[in-house]
């Protein structure tokens, strides 16, 4: 997972301008830290001690909350629609790079390697840790503590290993990052752009 923290952060004071229709709040005086070059749609909630990595995006209606403990989303990895991302006390919740979080997961205070896929609706619970290049299947549920090796399928509730994942698959997924930091500059210019219609004529 790459440094969050020693990238740059779009500063407190324009984070309304950088991220219109999103709901970025402090939690006891943390704010978050967005790098410039992520996308928060509109919608979506950042509260609290959340790092925002490089070319990250948290889609609409997206909450990611670092009240009890910090949440960090490294770079290139996309928070889809629904999803939800929150923290145990001592059980931060740290996402890796180029991870894709699936529409309406749940990571709660648990940690994901660089290249995971969460599927969608999956729910990954507390002191979790998800190997790197691993996949949980959609509507998978994780039990607290519990480990994935790296490079390995598991599905079904509770989650069970299904065997490596394919390098057919592995292949496919590999391009699902660089296609969301695809869609998340279009959508960025698409609320740029209405944004800006908003104050025409005034």
């Amino acid at each position: 997972m790459s440094d969050v923290s020693s990238a740059p952060a779009v500063a407190v004071s324009d984070l309304a301008t950088a991220f219109p229709g999103a709901i970025i709040l402090p939690y006891r005086g943390i704010w978050p830290h967005i790098d410039p070059s992520a996308f928060v749609a509109p919608g979506a909630v950042v509260a609290g001690d959340v790092e925002v990595g490089t070319g990250a995006s948290v889609w609409f209606n997206a909450t990611v909350r670092g009240d009890v403990a910090p949440v960090r989303i490294g770079a290139r990895s996309n928070v889809q629609d629904g999803a939800v991302l929150h923290v145990d006390a001592g059980s931060p919740c740290l996402v890796g790079d180029d991870v894709t979080i699936g529409h309406g997961a749940i990571v709660h205070g648990s940690r994901v390697g660089d290249g995971v896929t969460v599927g969608m609706g999956a729910v990954i619970l507390s002191w979790s840790v998800i190997g790197p290049g691993a996949i949980v299947a959609a509507g998978a549920l994780v039990p607290e503590r519990a480990e994935v090796a790296p490079g390995t399928v598991v599905a079904g509730v509770p989650a069970r290993a299904r065997g490596p994942v394919e390098a057919e698959r592995r292949a496919t997924l590999d391009g699902a990052a660089a296609r969301y930091a695809a869609y998340a500059a279009d959508y960025r210019a698409a609320v740029a752009a209405r944004a800006g219609e908003g104050t025409d004529g005034d």
